[in-house]
């Protein structure tokens, strides 16, 4: 059995952080298993672990919003017992969650306004949410109700309420899931600046690069025990992935696209904001076939939100023609009717719209699947688990079982699941948000590898990410969307990080024209063809 190294301090300063034996058991899995690390002062400490390793777990645990069943904590070397969140920001203890704590009705500076310090007003919390946005280059309107915020708008909100709080120790629970490269980029020059003060940092991350390049120790944990510890930057991303799922993930098999017919053809699309902090869709254009994968890169907020919905049904507002299923217009239809000519649709949020928290992984089957519903709307009971086993066991998800509460999975599980779910239904159009948002290697290789086996089944796939690492692994061409407008369609030969970057700043036109300029003056001249 691994035994984890003693906790040692530098002689000076006690531990920041220290967990000894740390368990904490449910009726169906024992999520933590005698966990014990430790977190030096000014030190970034990464969490890794495959989907329901116990990681999210533990971290809720250090956080006050979960209590252990045995083991206890030291904080700054003395003994504490967490009992809350609220107890837990006052010893300095902040903590970004994977799944957003906002308030949707609630504007962002009244969500943040709320762990802070009663002595503060509000109109003091909204100076100060844009000076930290500004310094750090994670500006957000702390004016905006955050239903109208996108999930990576709603990330940078955790993360600027979580250092309004001037932590002592910050945990960061896949902070840049949904980040584009650039918000990573300034990201993680705030987290090495407050290290450099003296903040310490766990992270749990499943992008193995981040953590070679931010942490300079890593806790492995595996089933919910430690598994080993090790130094992130003397480590390659393989064998990182080999300590978390035992091995390295399969590579990924493209094979030449063989685009077959338009499936989804979009013609003109303009739909003004339906709020004040919405973004105008101005006279999109772009078609997906059958057989390609079809990527749509952009910044957060840039009208995506606006585009899904109007693509899966949600927003009917288009005019019939301006979006063309399999060539029958459906600019006006709803969801439902859109599924029945073969439209399945991943949401970027898992929680509310992707699934409902309290209901079975086998009732959730029901929000997009109808196979199960018999005359008059019975439900045959032992086929909807049935379809629920399946889709847990093909994608590997860590669950009880068909009748297990959504909620009750870890967020790379339930994210598992819901694609799984509109995957094993055969679609004839695929759209998928944020795809692998908070899955680990192996699973992320699982879901890439099954879109392209949908492709090359003859499907046709649009992916909307904030990776563009995983937008050029799948797809066969890209647009861009900045402010509303849609880029034209780029080739995945032609795309290089540099150029999407300057295209999600809306800064295509002129690069397009200097293409086609270098494209004229490399074609021979009419003239000279006949001499």
């Amino acid at each position: 059995m691994f035994s984890p190294p003693p906790c040692s301090s530098d002689g000076r300063l006690p531990p920041r952080l220290q967990l000894v034996g740390i368990t904490k058991r449910y009726p169906a899995v024992v999520a933590n298993d005698c966990v014990s690390l430790c977190v030096q002062p000014g030190q970034a400490h990464a969490i890794l672990g495959e989907n329901g390793a116990g990681k999210s777990t533990l971290m809720k645990i250090i956080y006050g919003a979960t209590q252990p069943d045995e083991g206890h904590m030291l904080f700054d070397g003395q003994r504490v017992g967490i009992r809350n969140p609220q107890q837990a920001r006052q010893l300095g203890i902040a903590m970004v969650f994977q799944h957003f704590s906002l308030f949707d009705t609630l504007t962002v500076a009244q969500n943040v306004w709320l762990g802070l310090d009663r002595g503060i007003s509000l109109a003091e919390v909204v100076q100060r949410i844009r000076d930290t946005g500004k310094h750090y280059g994670l500006e957000i309107d702390p004016e905006r109700p955050v239903h109208t915020l996108s999930v990576g708008e709603m990330q940078r909100v955790e993360i600027v309420r979580a250092l309004l709080t001037n932590p002592r120790l910050l945990i960061l629970d896949e902070p840049t899931s949904v980040l584009t490269p650039q918000a990573v980029e300034q990201l993680f020059v705030v987290l090495r600046q407050l290290v450099s003060e003296g903040c310490s940092i766990l992270y749990i991350s499943h992008k193995l690069h981040e953590i070679r390049a931010l942490c300079t120790e890593c806790t492995v944990l595996r089933g919910g025990k430690v598994t080993g510890v090790c130094l992130p930057q003397y480590e390659s991303n393989a064998s990182l992935s080999r300590l978390m799922i035992g091995a390295e993930p399969p590579a990924l098999e493209r094979r030449p696209v063989r685009a077959g017919e338009v499936v989804l053809q979009v013609s003109g699309l303009q739909l003004a904001r339906q709020d004040v902090f919405g973004v105008d869709l101005m006279d999109l254009s772009l078609e997906v076939r059958a057989g390609e994968v079809v990527g749509l890169a952009g910044v957060s907020g840039n009208g995506q939100q606006e585009l899904l919905r109007a693509l899966s049904g949600e927003d009917t507002r288009a005019q019939p023609h301006m979006v063309q299923l399999a060539g029958q217009s459906v600019g006006h239809l709803p969801p439902q009717a859109r599924r029945a000519l073969g439209l399945h649709f991943v949401p970027e949020e898992r929680l509310g719209r992707g699934a409902v928290p309290t209901m079975t992984l086998a009732h959730n089957l029901l929000l997009t699947r109808t196979e199960s519903l018999g005359r008059g709307g019975w439900l045959h009971m032992d086929r909807l688990r049935a379809q629920a086993r399946a889709v847990i066991e093909r994608f590997g998800v860590k669950a009880a079982g068909p009748e297990a509460p959504a909620r009750s999975l870890s967020g790379g599980n339930l994210q598992k699941f819901i694609v799984g779910r509109e995957i094993s239904a055969q679609p004839r159009l695929f759209i998928v948000a944020q795809p692998t948002w908070g899955v680990d290697v192996g699973a992320a290789a699982q879901i890439h590898a099954e879109i392209l086996a949908l492709r090359d089944a003859g499907c046709a796939v649009l992916v909307l990410s904030e990776e563009l690492d995983e937008l050029f692994a799948l797809s066969d061409r890209l647009y861009v969307l900045a402010k509303g407008h849609l880029s034209p369609s780029l080739a995945r030969a032609d795309a290089t990080v540099q150029r999407v970057g300057e295209w999600m700043s809306g800064l295509w036109n002129a690069d397009v024209q200097q293409h086609l300029a270098v494209m004229e003056r490399a074609q021979p001249s009419v003239e000279n063809e006949h001499v």
